[in-house]
């Protein structure tokens, strides 16, 4: 229409219009004239109050919200200053670290962009700040052109946070947004947060100095590495008892001449050298994966731990298993060079063995007390944080509260128009400026006074500790060059252990009462820093107060300092305040390490069950592989229990300190999202205390708020459950693998227990001598008349004929005896399949009416694993069973065929002797003897089946 109408031709339409008046409508009448100056002007007044109520006054107000937002900004201005006057050395490493710089300064600027955001919504303009967030001319603002409001609520995620910054209240945008939309559970955040570089420390002092941020994971990474010094220092006390032990014996047998000193002194050395050889090719392992993959000498990820964590077990237990190797070699050298008997021998491995694993049993022991005590240890530490992180907080806290109250003296100026808007905002400018400035060189002078503080500390802490080391070395000495006897053997173990567990104690006393030094330290330093410069800011105010403000509010002396005395009243309240939340605070924080506590001693008994668990399983496993192989002597096998017991017990201490590794690990990984989850109750709690009156919608925010507590608690569980189950499974494979190693070398051992078994029957059987005698009668019949070929040949043909009746007989004998093993088998698995149907019927039929519809399914696929595990282990016993019992009639008819074959060979032999006219009183006897022992060698045999048979009765009621 508009196009059509702007293309139509010229025409009449297009001329000008003429607008003819009557003249008599030009006239005045005055009366109306008077009306309409008398409305205009009360409409002129109208507009004017109008003006004043409904744009200066908000106007007003709006300046005040600005000059209130520029306090609200003071704490994290100081934090932005603190950013770029510290310089923080994650700029100088990676670019991980690079990327994390720029998350804190997307964060310094959410939190500064808040506040800015907070004045456009109420001046309802649109207002861009820095293309994030643009409110509407209504008021309203568009969610998909701001990132994540919530940030500048919520504690910063990868910068320095301090305690004090959730002190606030959640705004009302911040807690519908936290209710709805905003979770501290992120696989981006979880990624950077695993490829954050954090301080390389080694001892608690030195965490003084760290970032807030950096404090939960330096501590868990100290108790990790107190881990593997426990580690280390009982892993050296075995061997030195080891040590110990065999010069023990080897002292007994160069006092009874069994050896020379030479020799006593060569094994003692050979040893000595063999094992600081084992750890000199650890420490050198070790420092190799402490130095691989190192970006940066002085920090370190998260990543880097789990993998070096990993490749120390790895090198541990090649250690450990080098270390078994070498005691076998050496008590084997032992035994071939003391020239004792078999049963001498056995008896002195016997006693090597036990005297080891009651090594172990303390060892063990004192591991998971001082396990424990670490644990509690890093508790303490983190208590004393707390304490020097509060410190930290307190002058930052006391500057806020003090530009509050100036703010709010000189808002009562204002209106009272003793001063003007901008001069208000002067002045609270350069305060601000000012406040900072003595806030942040207050900040570096503790950084910097705290480092060089340390510093000094921990060198008068190094040369105590050298001092001490050294006299524990002399002690050590002068207790391990006593020669004792083997009688008192156990008595010199445990002395010698409670020596060594005194000297670690002293150690770890020294090392803790340093640690509250220096916490009190620091704490002093921070204390002093602070009061000078909380001198300084009420100078600063003083001047503020005497100086300024009457020159250019006009107001009397006296009465600027009534107003200071007002200012540093309220100064005081807020203090107060201040203090009350910090002690809630202070509970809280309490409250949470008590729930770590709990959660660490479940973690403790879970391994204890674990270890108890397969400590059974593994000891039943060789009591079966015993009973199995039969043939060997009571002790032997006794001795192979007690290797084996040797063995595993070794391997199950290891792995005690991986699992606790593995659990900080898991605490390490959860540590960020349990801080912010931790603060945000804190808010909650703080917010919920400090509002005893509340309407209807702030009593739903606080229910939306707790609701969202609950559900980032329930996804942190879950998380934390994940990832635990997924070092569990690392840690199965692990001790899957060390197991193996304890297979290997148990199959070692028993192969030669059954070779030595094997010589000794060998031994016995070649101690017959009726080859002699054989030997005798063959001459005899050659060179015999009364023999001839004939004769031989009709004794030989007869003797032939016999030991093929005697073969058939045993052949016939023996399918017999596989055709009724075939049917009674038949018949017990038809018997057996029968009685499992039933049970299984009648089970059905007890759980069809207790289980509902839902858990049907999955309790019928429970039972199914339950009916084919419970079916395997019944078919494997009676696999073996039958199999023992075949064994058992095999051997009756190999025993019943050898008795015939030397009866058939007896006969032959007595018909030759008679035709050559030899007497039999020279072989009767060997003969007996040799059937004696057959006999004896039968029943030796059966009792080993017997009690091998027992043996898989005890195991199988086990």
């Amino acid at each position: 229409m508009a196009s059509a109408a702007g293309e139509a031709p010229p025409g009449p339409c297009r001329g000008e219009i003429g607008l003819q008046f009557w003249v008599e409508a030009l006239q005045l009448v005055p009366g109306l004239l008077a009306l309409a100056v008398l409305l205009g002007v009360a409409l002129g007044v109208g507009a004017a109050l109008l003006l004043c109520f409904c744009v200066i006054g908000p106007l007003l107000q709006n300046k005040k919200d600005d000059s209130q937002g520029l306090l609200e900004s003071f704490y994290s201005d100081i934090h932005g200053h603190l950013d770029e006057n510290v310089p923080l050395p994650r700029k100088k490493i990676t670019e991980t670290q690079l990327s994390e710089e720029e998350m804190v300064l997307e964060g310094n600027e959410s939190s500064l962009n808040s506040n800015i955001t907070a004045f456009a919504l109420k001046a309802k303009v649109v207002y861009p700040i820095n293309q994030k967030f643009r409110p509407l001319a209504d008021g309203s603002s568009n969610p998909s052109l701001h990132e994540n409001p919530k940030q500048a609520v919520l504690p910063n995620q990868i910068m320095e946070t301090s305690t004090s910054s959730s002190l606030g209240s959640l705004s009302h945008e911040d807690k519908e947004d936290c209710s709805s939309s905003t979770t501290i559970h992120s696989a981006t955040s979880d990624d950077r947060f695993q490829d954050r570089a954090f301080l390389k420390v080694t001892c608690f002092p030195e965490v003084l100095t760290c970032e807030s941020f950096d404090v939960k994971l330096c501590l868990y990474s100290l108790l990790l590495k107190e881990l593997l010094l426990l580690d280390t220092e009982l892993r050296r006390e075995k061997q030195v008892i080891f040590i110990q032990v065999l010069r023990t014996y080897l002292s007994d047998f160069y006092l009874k001449k069994r050896i020379t000193e030479d020799l006593y002194q060569k094994i003692i050395l050979t040893q000595e050298t063999d094992l600081e050889e084992l750890q000199k090719q650890l420490t050198s392992r070790l420092l190799s994966t402490e130095m691989s993959g190192a970006r940066n000498s002085e920090y370190q990820t998260l990543e880097d731990l789990e993998r070096k964590e990993r490749e120390y077990s790895e090198h541990i237990i090649d250690n450990m298993e080098a270390f078994w190797k070498q005691a076998d070699k050496a008590e084997q050298f032992l035994l071939n060079q003391s020239n004792c008997s078999s049963a001498k021998r056995g008896k002195m491995m016997m006693y090597l063995t036990e005297r080891m694993i009651a090594v172990e049993g303390l060892l063990s022991q004192s591991q998971d007390l001082q396990a424990m005590d670490i644990q509690e240890r890093i508790f303490n530490w983190e208590l004393m944080m707390k304490m020097v992180d509060f410190f930290k907080t307190k002058i930052q806290e006391e500057s806020k509260c003090r530009l509050d109250a100036v703010a709010g003296i000189l808002d009562q100026l204002t209106i009272k128009s003793n001063l003007s808007l901008s001069q208000k905002e002067e002045l609270l400018t350069g305060l601000h400026k000012a406040f900072l400035e003595q806030v942040a060189h207050c900040n570096n002078e503790c950084v910097q006074q705290g480092k060089d503080l340390i510093v000094k500390l921990l060198a008068c802490r190094t040369r105590k500790i050298r001092e001490i080391k050294q006299a524990q070395k002399d002690e050590q000495g002068d207790l391990l060059s006593k020669t004792q006897k083997i009688g008192k053997l156990d008595e010199f173990l445990k002395a010698c252990h409670e020596m060594l567990e005194k000297q670690r104690q002293t150690l770890h006393d020294l090392e803790e009462e340093d640690d509250c030094q220096s916490t009190e330290a620091i704490a002093e330093l921070h204390q002093e820093l602070c009061s000078g410069t909380s001198h300084a800011l009420d100078e600063l105010v003083q001047e503020l107060f005497l100086q300024t403000l009457p020159t250019k509010t006009g107001l009397s002396l006296r009465e600027c300092e009534l107003l200071k005395e007002e200012c540093q009243e309220n100064l005081i309240l807020q203090l107060e305040k201040w203090d009350s939340c910090r002690q809630k605070q202070w509970k809280l924080f309490q409250e949470q390490l008590q729930q770590e506590k709990q959660l660490w001693t479940k973690e403790y008994a879970l391994s204890a069950v674990m270890q108890k668990h397969l400590s059974e399983k593994h000891e039943k496993i060789i009591q079966g592989v015993l009973s199995r192989l039969g043939g060997l002597s009571e002790e032997s096998a006794k001795y192979i229990l007690r290797k084996h017991r040797l063995l595993l017990c070794s391997v199950l201490r290891r792995l005690a300190v991986r699992n606790v590794a593995m659990a900080t690990l898991t605490h390490m990984k959860m540590s960020q999202k349990k801080s912010l989850l931790q603060e945000l109750r804190e808010q909650h709690t703080l917010q919920k205390s400090s509002s005893h009156c509340q309407d209807e919608h702030q009593w739903q925010l606080q229910n939306a708020m707790e609701s969202h507590i609950l559900e980032e608690e329930e996804k942190l569980e879950e998380e934390t459950q994940q990832t635990r189950l997924e070092f569990h499974q690392q840690l199965v494979a692990e001790i899957q693998e060390a197991l193996q190693l304890v297979q290997q070398h148990m199959e070692k051992v028993i192969g030669q227990a059954l070779l030595h078994h094997a010589r000794q029957e060998a031994a016995k059987q070649s101690s017959d001598d009726g080859e002699d005698f054989k030997e005798k009668l063959i001459e005899a019949a050659v060179e015999s008349v009364y023999v001839t070929s004939n004769g031989v040949n009709r004794l030989v043909q007869h003797y032939y004929q016999q030991i093929e009746k005697i073969m058939d007989g045993h052949e016939n004998r023996k399918l017999q005896q596989l055709k009724s093993f075939q049917a009674e088998r038949t018949e017990n698995n038809r018997l057996r399949k029968k009685q499992e149907e039933n049970e299984q019927t009648l089970k059905e039929k007890m759980n069809q009416g207790t289980l509902s519809k839902s858990s049907a399914v999955h309790q019928r696929m429970l039972l199914q694993q339950q009916k084919f595990l419970a079916q395997f282990d019944v078919q494997q016993q009676v696999r073996l069973d039958s199999l023992k019992q075949k064994i058992l009639v095999f051997h009756h008819l190999e025993t019943q065929l050898e008795s015939q074959l030397k009866q058939a060979e007896q006969d032959f032999i007595t018909e030759l002797a008679a035709l050559a006219r030899v007497p039999l009183t020279v072989r009767k006897q060997p003969l007996n003897r040799s059937v004696q022992s057959g006999k004896s060698q039968k029943t030796k045999r059966k009792n080993s089946h017997s009690w091998g048979k027992e043996d898989s009765g005890d195991f199988n009621e086990k």
